[in-house]
């Protein structure tokens, strides 16, 4: 598996699993209404953001994208994003995406590394995230409103990277 720098190219893989995900209503808080074209932009910013795809064979298996949390003052502590194709899970994708994403940020002087939005009811991602080092800071709770669960806490995780 290779991880690069996603292009607008790569775009057309990434939409249909992108839609999927917020579709299901279960790890994302994107409008449901989203074109691909508001997605793409919201997804493949310019820097100082970074987005990145995990391809294998010529097919995107996932995709990440990462830089800093906030502007200004709290640009020293980055955030990411992350999706899997939904048919390509139990592959180490997403394993991979974050390690990748975990270096990048240390290559480029980021303090830490700050999830503001991690539903609860995630389990696979929150078990991936605390084995690489995050910490759950605090829980926000009934912030996400899950298809299935109904209201669900998000939590804030945090990797220091010094």
């Amino acid at each position: 598996m290779e991880i690069r720098t996603a292009t607008a190219e790569d775009w057309p893989q990434i939409w249909p699993f992108f839609d999927r995900i917020v579709q299901a209503r279960e790890t994302y808080a994107y409008p449901l209404d989203l074109t691909a074209v508001q997605a793409r932009d919201l997804w493949l910013q310019p820097p100082p953001d970074h987005a990145v795809v995990a391809v294998e064979d010529g097919e995107v298996l996932g995709s990440a994208k990462m830089g800093p949390n906030r502007p200004g003052a709290g640009s020293h502590i980055g955030t990411a994003s992350f999706m899997v194709d939904p048919t390509r899970s139990g592959r180490g994708v997403g394993r991979s995406l974050a390690t990748y994403m975990i270096d990048w940020h240390r290559r480029n002087g980021f303090h830490g590394i700050q999830f503001n939005a991690v539903v609860e009811t995630n389990t696979a991602a929150v078990h991936l995230w605390q084995a690489l080092g995050f910490m759950i800071i605090g829980t926000v709770p009934d912030a996400f409103d899950h298809r299935e669960h109904g209201l669900v806490g998000l939590h804030v995780m945090y990797l220091p990277l010094t």
